[in-house]
């Protein structure tokens, strides 16, 4: 796990989606839009051997079922390239997919306690998610868990397709 007292001053500035991940619904690129904001606005990110206080632009792709980190400097220029298989997402991210949907259906006609037992569940889900994410970048790219919280949720809102 990321210890945020060793995590540098690095940090994303910009992040974009390849164009190979397509367009989805309006509501699905407001959840994506919305995921790069929260990222962009608050995050701890630090390539390993990347200088002290740099700041980065991360280009996200899926490419073969595999997460494409493509890191970029101020100006643009590539520093590294980080691939992700998802393999060890899927389950995470089909169990986080399921009880979104029970949390959406719930608001409709649950009580306020079934709902907030159903988000309780989905904030756990999300958690995982959220280590695993952290694990998979150990010794590539240092993150704290509210950033790993927030790329989790952008990974998870780049295979949302309805």
């Amino acid at each position: 796990m990321a210890d945020d007292s060793k995590a540098g001053s690095g940090r994303l500035i910009d992040v974009e989606l390849d164009e190979t991940i397509g367009r989805a619904t309006p509501d699905v690129e407001h959840e994506r839009n919305v995921a790069i904001f929260d990222l962009v606005e608050e995050n701890v990110f630090d390539p390993v051997g990347a200088p002290e206080g740099v700041k980065f632009k991360l280009k996200l792709s899926l490419v073969d079922k595999r997460l494409v980190f493509d890191i970029r400097d101020e100006a643009g220029e590539t520093l590294v390239t980080h691939i992700l298989s998802l393999t060890p997402f899927r389950k995470v991210i089909r169990d986080y997919f399921m009880i979104c949907d029970s949390y959406y259906e719930a608001i409709r006609s649950a009580t306020p306690q079934q709902i907030e037992a159903i988000d309780m569940g989905r904030r756990g889900i999300h958690n995982d998610g959220s280590q695993t994410l952290i694990e998979r970048l150990e010794g590539k790219i240092a993150v704290d868990l509210d950033t790993a919280r927030r790329l989790f949720t952008l990974i998870c809102v780049l295979h949302w397709r309805n």
